[in-house]
């Protein structure tokens, strides 16, 4: 069963053969199903059907999809997952920008986007990282905002003030892929974007102090696209 059960989960595609396929394997565990063929249908339901999580193909007849993110952001908080095609990181990472959670490549296993939407659901339902909320935790991992320390199964890691912020930030969103370039501009400053270089040094360096195990990896690299921090005991769809 899924994590609510009875959640309704909005899929919008245009091909007929994923809507079915998709809405059987999200009705068979326990999830409600609403679809949209198109744009136009997928933004009339989103606010007639206040649906707890949003499939999304970025390749619509009507409206490009990234641009379908764009408008649900100006006014919704529910969760996005968006479909992309295999390698396309430029629209993986400008759907990130514009406001989706998540994605997953075509053609998709029925697991890993199941175990997105459960992903999506527990972090929406127990947003962290609110302004009377002190500390998150990811797993046996905590990080307290207020007193700039990080614990790992209870042991305080001594972290530079930059690594703080970088794993900050993705504490206050888990589970979720933060792109290279919303990244930079929310810990070095708005005049980063591109030097993902530093961020390639700083997970490294994240990564040795947690002691993160390669294959089953906290802090995890999104080829291309940007990182997420994960509880190591949930399902893992990605690599590291």
């Amino acid at each position: 069963m899924s994590d609510a059960p009875g959640s309704l989960v909005l899929v919008v595609d245009d091909e007929a053969p994923i809507l079915r396929v998709v809405s059987a394997a999200l009705e068979a565990r326990g999830y409600r199903v609403a679809t949209a063929e198109n744009a136009e249908i997928a933004i009339h339901r989103l606010a007639t059907d206040t649906p707890a999580v949003i499939i999304l193909d970025l390749g619509l007849p009507d409206m490009d999809g990234i641009e379908v993110c764009r408008r649900i952001r100006q006014w919704s908080e529910t969760p996005i997952i968006v479909l992309t095609a295999e390698g396309a990181d430029d629209r993986k990472v400008s759907a990130l920008d514009a406001g989706a959670d998540d994605y997953v490549t075509k053609p998709f296993s029925m697991p890993e986007l199941l175990a997105r939407v459960r992903v999506a659901l527990r972090h929406h339902r127990h947003p962290p990282g609110e302004a009377s909320q002190s500390e998150v935790e990811v797993g046996d991992l905590t990080v307290d905002l207020a007193g700039h320390e990080v614990r790992l199964a209870g042991r305080v890691v001594d972290v530079t003030p930059k690594e703080f912020d970088f794993l900050a930030l993705l504490a206050r969103h888990p589970g979720r892929v933060l792109t290279h370039r919303t990244i930079l501009q929310e810990v070095w400053g708005p005049e980063y974007g591109t030097e993902s270089q530093y961020l390639r040094v700083y997970a490294s360096q994240l990564r040795k102090k947690l002691a993160d195990d390669p294959a089953r990896p906290r802090l995890v690299t999104e080829p291309g696209v940007g990182y997420r921090l994960v509880d190591p005991a949930e399902t893992q769809p990605s690599g590291a």
